[in-house]
């Protein structure tokens, strides 16, 4: 009859075990204490007078919590931030609706459709990912200044919406759309269009909300585009915004940390919303061929 005892082999794999375990949850912990502590900070320097954010030794909560830097940058002292928020907010949506249409309608395309030169295509739009943004700067804007689109949102939303990784991300997934139910539509006298938009999307919805997520952070955040084609302060976005606070004598670093605190609510707001769906679809097309 069989010892129910663990034998020491295994009680020194048991041990291995939890060590690893306390290793690993120690390491993820300091990885929380340093990417958290300058959120921390951020939120405290944004209850600080300016002269009480770099005084010695450092707070990580004001001694003396004012509200002055909220309530100057919603009045609008030195930049329109709320129009600025704004600005952001529509720019950010619409180039993340357009890249998911874009996205998806050459994504379908490449996953269900044969044609003359479709892997020639595909690897051209492979190969342009490994191009930097900074290569193509020059000739984008010089494009932009000919079609009149500068100073104009069009040359921010455009641009940023068609974009290789969306178009491949897409068609990885819909890779995965059974072919048999597109064969049994066209049976039934369903469009293409139809199919492309009563079978492709609602199957696909995992990896759109992936990408609506990612696309919408990359325009949320985006600085150097917009401050290479915009000219008019009232069009600026917030990140443009904000650096307009650092002045060549004074820098409103109190604002500065308001601002940015103000602009991560949304990104917080739409991560706790769709924390489910983003951590269960993040590896959405990864191992297809």
């Amino acid at each position: 009859m069989a010892s129910r005892h663990p034998t020491a082999a295994q009680e020194q794999a048991s041990s291995r075990v939890g060590v690893d375990s306390v290793l690993t949850y120690i390491v993820l912990f300091l990885g929380v204490l340093l990417t958290g502590a300058p959120f921390v900070y951020m939120i405290s320097g944004s209850f600080k007078f300016d002269a009480d954010i770099f005084a010695l030794p450092l707070t990580w909560w004001p001694l003396e919590p004012t509200g002055q830097n909220y309530a100057r940058l919603l009045a609008g002292e030195q930049i329109p931030y709320l129009r600025q928020f704004g600005n952001s907010a529509f720019v950010a949506v619409s180039q993340t609706v357009l890249a998911l249409w874009v996205a998806t309608m050459v994504g379908w395309g490449f996953a269900k459709y044969e044609f003359r030169g479709k892997r020639t295509l595909f690897l051209a739009l492979l190969a342009t990912l490994t191009f930097p943004f900074q290569m193509t700067l020059v000739p984008l804007f010089l494009f932009m200044v000919r079609i009149h689109w500068i100073d104009s949102y069009l040359a921010i939303v455009v641009p940023g919406a068609v974009t290789a990784f969306g178009a491949f991300f897409m068609r990885q997934n819909m890779l995965s759309v059974p072919d048999e139910l597109l064969d049994a539509a066209r049976i039934d006298g369903a469009s293409e269009l139809g199919i492309y938009a009563r079978l492709g999307l609602p199957l696909s919805r995992g990896a759109l909300s992936v990408l609506a997520v990612l696309t919408f952070l990359a325009s949320w955040n985006d600085y150097l585009w917009p401050l290479i084609v915009l000219r008019t302060t009232e069009k600026f976005t917030f990140p443009i915004g904000l650096a307009t606070l650092v002045g060549l004598y004074k820098i409103e670093y109190g604002m500065i940390l308001a601002g940015a605190f103000i602009a991560t609510l949304p990104v917080v707001v739409i991560f706790i919303a769709g924390r489910k769906s983003l951590l269960t679809n993040v590896t959405l097309g990864a191992v297809k061929g």
